[in-house]
């Protein structure tokens, strides 16, 4: 539920009535477990948060239709905002950020599939495809909340960037978890993102600042034909000695302190600013 939070705790940051932004919250609940189900399928993923995937329950089929369904669910329950007193050409601007967020959540979605299938990727690369695949949603939540709240445009930017900088904080922590996340707390097995090839930032990262000898076997283990356990362990021995656990949790933090720093400048509620720079830290310190 953290972008439906992130929705609330804007809106009443510039001094809204949380009642009006309920619908925007469920409609981004909507959304983004729209996204995780088609995400599953698109990874063959077995299981999410220790339990089965839709698809692996019901099938693939039966899957994408659900995922499509609550898209819709979601749109039609944001249009709902104008029920509890959000003026029409709020709804209208709301709608649209949702829109624009979801065309770059599917372009972020289509750039990470496409990375499994490349030896290398920048990081400015990488930046680009999670400020989409994840960083927009969260930055529309804090946008959409603000609208709800009657915020100006220049406010509405403004928390919108923050809300994206904390994606981008959120994303790269998610990368650490998916290599080194406890299996019982993460409820995926330990190195899961290696196993899949994902070109996340701690892989990423180690290619372009390890040794050349690091660097070339770690491609070589990459383009393996199976990721044994084997493989997986010298990836693993890799990126620890080339130092890319901390220098991906350093880069977590960054985001979420430039996130801080922007709140700051803003007319916000201090309790609630508070609020937001309390999830911000959870974004860089959760274990799951």
């Amino acid at each position: 539920m953290l972008r439906p939070a992130l929705c609330l705790l804007a809106c009443e940051a510039v001094g809204g009535d949380v009642a009006r932004a309920m619908p925007a919250a469920a409609a981004l609940e909507l959304v983004h477990n729209f996204t995780l189900i088609h995400d599953d399928i698109e990874d063959s993923s077995d299981t999410r948060h220790g339990r089965d995937t839709l698809w692996r329950i019901a099938g693939v089929p039966l899957a994408i239709n659900a995922g499509d369904g609550m898209f819709v669910l979601a749109r039609r329950t944001l249009l709902s905002m104008a029920r509890t007193g959000t003026p029409a050409d709020r709804v209208l601007g709301a709608a649209q950020i949702l829109d624009e967020a979801c065309v770059a959540l599917c372009e972020g979605q289509h750039s990470d599939i496409e990375f499994e299938a490349r030896e290398r990727v920048s990081i400015d690369e990488y930046e680009v495809m999670i400020a989409g695949k994840t960083a927009a949603l969260l930055g529309a939540s804090a946008a959409i909340g603000a609208i709800a709240g009657g915020a100006n445009v220049a406010a509405v930017r403004a928390i919108e960037r923050c809300g994206r900088m904390l994606g981008m904080a959120f994303q790269i922590q998610d990368d650490v978890l998916g290599i080194w996340g406890e299996a019982d707390v993460t409820g995926k097995p330990v190195a899961d993102d290696i196993r899949s090839r994902k070109k996340s930032f701690p892989i990423v990262w180690a290619l372009d600042h390890a040794t050349s000898v690091q660097t070339k076997r770690l491609a070589q283990l990459y383009g393996s034909a199976e990721m044994t356990d084997d493989v997986v362990d010298e990836v693993l021995s890799i990126m620890e000695e080339a130092g890319a656990r901390e220098k991906a949790t350093s880069e977590a933090r960054l985001w979420a302190d430039h996130a801080v720093k922007l709140l700051g400048e803003l007319n916000l509620a201090d309790e609630r600013r508070q609020d937001i720079e309390a999830v911000a830290r959870f974004f860089v310190n959760r274990t799951a």
